[in-house]
């Protein structure tokens, strides 16, 4: 009797050494392409109207986005589609300007003349409402506006 055994012959083992900078990889792609939400919305995802001519923002850290339609919380605001979204917070007409002004800190002095203020309103909201809001809105002197819509013929035949 023998005091040591044959090896086996068989195949080698699967080298593991590149397998930390594959993963490593991995997550820096996902860290670089993934977009967080800014703000989670409490109105209702806006039905946009349609429109023929549509242009894209440029700027998108630039725009500041107020949500106009139905609160998702319809037992505490109620049915209505004119609830106003800033932030996180359903607001009214009336704080919008500190919302402006609070967005206006947040850029360099150079930036405030490109800002622009998106607007996207379902189309079951009131004119009355978005009238509120323009208002409001020259009152700070935040005089660029884009009204959201979808690619998409106006006209119903």
């Amino acid at each position: 009797m023998s005091k040591f055994k044959k090896k086996k012959s068989g195949q080698p083992g699967i080298s593991t050494a590149s397998l930390p900078d594959i993963v490593f990889m991995l997550l820096f792609f996902f860290m670089v392409t993934t977009v967080m939400r800014e703000s989670d919305l409490k109105v209702e995802a806006p039905s946009l109207p349609s429109a023929t001519e549509v242009k894209k923002l440029e700027h998108k850290s630039l725009v500041s986005t107020i949500y106009v339609g139905r609160a998702k919380d319809t037992e505490k605001w109620g049915e209505k589609f004119n609830r106003i979204q800033l932030n996180d917070k359903i607001a009214t007409p009336d704080d919008i300007p500190a919302f402006i002004l609070n967005e206006r800190t947040n850029v360099s002095d150079g930036e405030i003349p490109f800002m622009t203020t998106s607007i996207k309103a379902d189309k079951k909201s009131s004119v009355g409402t978005l009238t509120d809001i323009r208002l409001k809105l020259r009152d700070v002197n935040a005089l660029k506006l884009s009204l959201s819509t979808q690619k998409g013929s106006s006209i119903k035949r």
